[in-house]
């Protein structure tokens, strides 16, 4: 049985695609903390785009709100999001329009923050697949899969979470440009990571 298992698995590695995605830009914020981050002059090459980040931000709350604008639009009603989150004990879920940033929150759950002492200093990482985003003939449709875990540090009730989101923006507009905000400033060493998918 082994041996065919390996003799399958042979035939599949030869028609393996490694090429789909091509590095973009990647921005490492340095030690004076970022307010934003901004990919600009995306490329309408490709297919699909997808953000890979690892983030914390500054500000002296357990976590911090984070989100998305698309090509500058600030309307909070051009965007929507849902979410599941679950922490290993329970789960929920909820929706939000766009939020007084413009943005929407569709990276949970959210870049936890470091508070003014350092005594929640821990992180969140995930992934951001923006869909089909050059095509003019339809809204935008964003995904995230992201998580954190304070590894027991963080206060009652914010322990580690697993958050699966969806994102629409309202317009047929192509993406040119992606912008990532905080409340607080994004701390040193996060870092975004924009990638074009074929």
């Amino acid at each position: 049985m082994s041996s065919s298992i390996g003799i399958y698995a042979s035939q599949i590695s030869g028609h393996l695609v490694t090429n789909n995605y091509s590095s973009i830009q990647t921005v490492t914020v340095g030690s004076g903390g970022a307010s934003s981050i901004t990919f600009s002059s995306i490329p309408s090459t490709y297919t699909h785009l997808q953000v890979r980040y690892f983030a914390q931000t500054n500000r002296s709350l357990v976590v911090d709100d984070a989100f998305i604008t698309i090509n500058g639009d600030t309307t909070g009603g051009n965007y929507y999001s849902h979410q599941l989150q679950g922490s290993g004990s329970s789960a929920s879920a909820f929706s939000s329009a766009g939020n007084g940033g413009g943005g929407v929150g569709i990276f949970w759950p959210y870049a936890f923050s470091a508070t003014a002492s350092g005594s929640y200093n821990y992180w969140a990482g995930g992934v951001i697949d923006v869909l089909d985003y050059a095509n003019t003939n339809k809204n935008k449709t964003l995904r995230s899969l992201s998580g954190s875990d304070a590894n027991g540090a963080a206060p009652s009730g914010y322990p580690a979470f697993v958050t699966l989101s969806s994102a629409a923006w309202f317009n047929t507009s192509a993406i040119t440009s992606i912008t990532f905000k905080s409340n607080g400033n994004f701390s040193q060493y996060s870092t975004f990571a924009l990638y074009g998918v074929k």
